[in-house]
Order: structure tokens, then C-alpha cells, then sequence
């Protein structure tokens, strides 16, 4: 099964060799027919340290490598 990759922007990096990154999707509502965005935030695993707030990112799933992170930032 392939891996899931999403794309987000880094809302935090103070934590070492993580970034948080939000990733908005955007759908239809079923009853409404009105255009709704969602956020959802991941920690993600970024080992050198090298992107900041603001960055534009891809993530991809991986193995659990802390209690939180599932995640690993794959490039910007």
C-alpha cells in the first residue's frame, strides 16, 4: 500500500527535529453544496533541522518514530 503524502505549511519548530505543518483540506458539503476548509495539524519529523514557520512542505507517512510523530517532511 502506498503512503500517503500531504502538503502544508510549518505553523511551529520549536521542538528539535520536528515541525508542526498544517494541511487544509477543502470539500463540498453534502447538504449545503458550500465549499468548507478544514485544518489538520502533524508533527512531522524534520532530523536536520531546516525548515521554519512559513515554509511550504510535503509530508509523508512513516512509521511511528515518538509518541506524536508519524510523519516525515519529505521536501519543500
Amino acid at each position: 500500500m502506498p503512503k500517503r503524502i500531504l502538503q502544508g505549511v510549518v505553523t511551529g519548530d520549536a521542538n528539535a527535529q520536528t515541525v508542526t505543518v498544517s494541511v487544509e483540506r477543502r470539500f463540498t458539503h453534502p447538504v449545503l453544496k458550500k465549499t468548507i476548509r478544514k485544518s489538520k495539524k502533524y508533527r512531522a519529523h524534520d532530523p536536520k533541522n531546516e525548515f521554519k514557520i512559513g515554509d511550504a512542505v510535503r509530508i509523508q507517512e512513516c512509521a511511528p518514530i515518538s509518541k506524536t510523530k508519524r510523519w516525515e517532511v519529505v521536501a519543500s
